[in-house]
């Protein structure tokens, strides 16, 4: 049934049950020109808590389409967002998403089929904000950058779930964000949005004990290349944040040494704090007003998520979910470089075929990816990008 709804309140879906869709619940509340008309899940119904008691619960895409005038996806899950972004998007619907796994997978496919775009909130989004900002004031950005205070390439399950429990997140998220795999992705998404690069495999992601150590040595390492590139910085209790390294015209320098920005060429702006699903409104309400998508994974990319082996794989072992594992963590590869690496992102129920070593990457004789649109879609994605 289709829940009726003031033209002037923004009815919206929302695809996921998670941290994020949850935190969205809490801020729609206190907006009076959104209102969360339906969720998504995969759940038992009955087993989704923390959702206000007047917004239904369904599994049924057409449900969420018929209740909503844009939707937000958010699960985190690229095998079951592509089919959702594709029903939503082919009812003629927007769609907003903080689901960088979903863009950096297969994203691109989408390009272009309607309007879709990564919400600010997020570190891609909000170094997208802050390109727009610096390439509005002449500003030519050289690094984009994401911060973090820790990376534990393998870290141990035990610490996982205290963590997990101390943060509220779950246990894949805490381990994607521990062992690089959600940084990698989100910055491979970045390069792809804004066509910049990457240094190398995996990024070169400095880890110094100095902020600014750190921001000199990425952009060098860009000047050098000479191509804008994407990577991340590791400083210990550095806030969550972002940065982008930009440079500008000479003739504008000595205004910058006067206002305190140093000698040049090159110009740090950090932004310290991402505000996830509170920042997600303001990008709902662009997105209604028709302005253009803040940031997508290209219709042309060059760089995706390799799975790599955290410890001996043998034939015939299962990977339930590849990023979050205990098995695998992503690293960001040019597809020149490794047309035939598996995306971490594919890896869903799949089944290993030889044997692994740690520290290898896999690639797609490796192991049996079931069927999905998902792995139809990206794969076809890497054979255009290589060709």
């Amino acid at each position: 049934m289709t829940i009726s709804s003031d033209s002037s309140v923004i009815r919206v879906g929302v695809a996921g049950t998670g941290f994020i869709a949850r935190r969205l619940f809490d801020s729609c509340r206190l907006m009076d020109d959104l209102r969360l008309s339906v969720a998504l899940t995969r759940r038992p119904l009955d087993s989704v808590k923390d959702i206000p008691s007047d917004v239904p619960v369904t599994h049924s895409t057409q449900e969420l389409i018929d209740n909503s005038d844009v939707v937000v996806e958010c699960s985190g899950d690229p095998i079951h967002a592509a089919e959702v972004v594709r029903d939503v998007l082919a009812a003629g619907l927007r769609v907003v998403t903080m689901d960088s796994e979903f863009h950096v997978t297969c994203g691109s496919h989408f390009v272009g089929k309607g309007y879709l775009t990564e919400a600010n909130g997020d570190q891609p989004g909000v170094q997208a904000q802050v390109r727009d900002e610096l390439v509005g004031m002449g500003f030519e950005p050289l690094v984009y950058g994401n911060m973090k205070g820790f990376l534990n390439l393998d870290p141990s399950r035990e610490d996982m779930e205290y963590w997990s429990e101390r943060q509220g997140f779950r246990v894949q998220q805490t381990t994607s964000f521990t062992d690089g795999t959600k940084v990698q992705i989100e910055q491979a998404f970045v390069a792809n949005a804004f066509g910049a690069g990457i240094a190398k495999s995996g990024m070169l992601s400095p880890q110094m004990d100095s902020f600014e150590d750190a921001t000199k040595a990425l952009g060098e390492a860009a000047l050098e290349l000479g191509h804008p590139i994407a990577d991340f910085s590791v400083v210990p209790a550095q806030a969550p944040g972002i940065f982008v390294i930009a440079t500008i015209d000479e003739s504008q320098r000595p205004v910058l040494a006067a206002l305190k920005m140093g000698d040049g060429p090159c110009y740090t702006f950090v932004r310290p704090y991402h505000l996830c699903a509170l920042e997600v409104p303001n990008t709902i309400r662009h997105a209604m007003e028709g302005r253009p998508p803040l940031l997508n994974n290209s219709s042309a990319p060059t760089i995706g998520v390799a799975a790599v082996a955290k410890r001996v794989l043998r034939p015939g072992e299962r990977i339930d979910m590849g990023i979050g594992s205990f098995q695998v963590r992503g690293i960001a590869v040019r597809f020149c470089d490794e047309p035939s690496h598996v995306p971490i992102g594919l890896l869903h129920e799949a089944t290993i075929t030889r044997a692994i070593e740690p520290g290898q990457m896999l690639m797609l004789d490796d192991v049996d990816l079931p069927d999905s649109y998902a792995r139809d879609i990206t794969l076809e994605l890497i054979r255009e990008a290589v060709r």
